[in-house]
């Protein structure tokens, strides 16, 4: 009897020492900002926005005249709190990156073909607006987007200060917008960040030394390395300066979370992004009440998919 005593007790010590050494509630204060990451700028908002076919022609309610991956759109967004942009990477037949959502123009252009086919003249002619309704017989946005397509190299130029991610399909766009970051005159530095498919990323790493890299599968291995090791409080050197991609929801399964794993995360110099919980691409938030999800104290960057209405919701 006294023999399970002892070991009763030297279990109950054991469980109050680990609850103490990844107490979220005795965690320093997290230092740094919030950083909220505008997905296109200000977008429309989209019915089934992940469904096959045109989703310009699934507009929700046009509540603002607002164009997604547009200069004007970015402005907005400053405007509305956003401090970065996730904006997509396309390259023309003349090999100039330019942002833009779809490989091909019909869906929300008047213009035709794959945006690879087309001179960057060309595209700045097309009406980036022309496609988007909500009914298929009325098009509010025709007219208020031509030539609104920015060359990647003028959008650097336009946003000196703010966290610029880019989405990059293939190893063509790796090349085209590190030729935009020399044709604006800037360097790739640590507020420019690239995701995207993995040969294209492992294109831009031959390519420059600079910035940072949104790698799926880095992240999940620093993850997965924490919920075996984390209990511990060591921090696995998988973890070291890498990006992580973190679900709203599912954070409990970190050891500490969240204010003792972001001091951890903090002394590996982890940088720290959450997104949606989709497994097919990121996905901000799109409705205010997720706020709610996201831990008070956050100190990272936090993606956001409807910058108008959740913006709006933080002012």
């Amino acid at each position: 009897m006294r023999v399970r005593s002892v070991a009763l007790a030297l279990v109950a010590a054991a469980a109050v020492g680990l609850s103490l050494v990844n107490a979220s509630w005795i965690a320093p204060a997290p230092e740094g900002r919030l950083t909220l990451v505008a997905h296109r700028g200000i977008a429309q908002p989209l019915e089934r926005p992940h469904a096959p076919g045109c989703s310009a022609r699934r507009v929700a309610d046009f509540g603002h005249n607002y164009i997604e991956n547009t200069l004007f759109s970015m402005q907005g967004a400053i405007a509305h709190g956003a401090r970065g942009f996730l904006l997509d990477v396309r390259t023309s037949a003349d090999g100039h990156a330019v942002i833009f959502r779809d490989e091909t123009l019909e869906c929300r252009t008047d213009g035709v073909g794959r945006v690879r086919d087309r001179i960057l003249p060309y595209l700045k002619t097309l009406d980036v607006g022309f496609g988007y309704s909500s009914d298929g017989r009325t098009f509010p946005l025709r007219g208020r987007g031509v030539g609104a397509m920015p060359a990647a190299a003028e959008l650097i130029r336009a946003f000196p200060r703010e966290t610029l991610i880019f989405t990059l399909g293939e190893p063509a766009d790796a090349a085209s917008i590190v030729a935009a970051f020399r044709a604006a005159g800037v360097a790739i530095g640590a507020q420019h960040g690239f995701a995207g498919h993995p040969a294209a990323l492992e294109r831009l790493r031959q390519l420059t030394p600079g910035g940072w890299v949104l790698d799926r599968a880095a992240s999940q291995a620093c993850l997965s390395d924490y919920r075996r090791s984390g209990w511990t409080s060591l921090v696995p050197e998988s973890c070291r300066g890498a990006t992580l991609l973190l679900p709203r929801r599912g954070g409990l399964t970190l050891w500490g979370w969240p204010y003792r794993f972001l001091d951890r995360m903090a002394g590996v110099d982890a940088r720290l992004l959450i997104a949606g919980d989709s497994r097919r691409a990121l996905v901000g938030l799109d409705r205010p009440e997720q706020l709610g999800e996201v831990p008070r104290d956050y100190r990272g960057l936090l993606l956001v998919e409807d910058m108008w209405n959740v913006g709006r919701a933080l002012d």
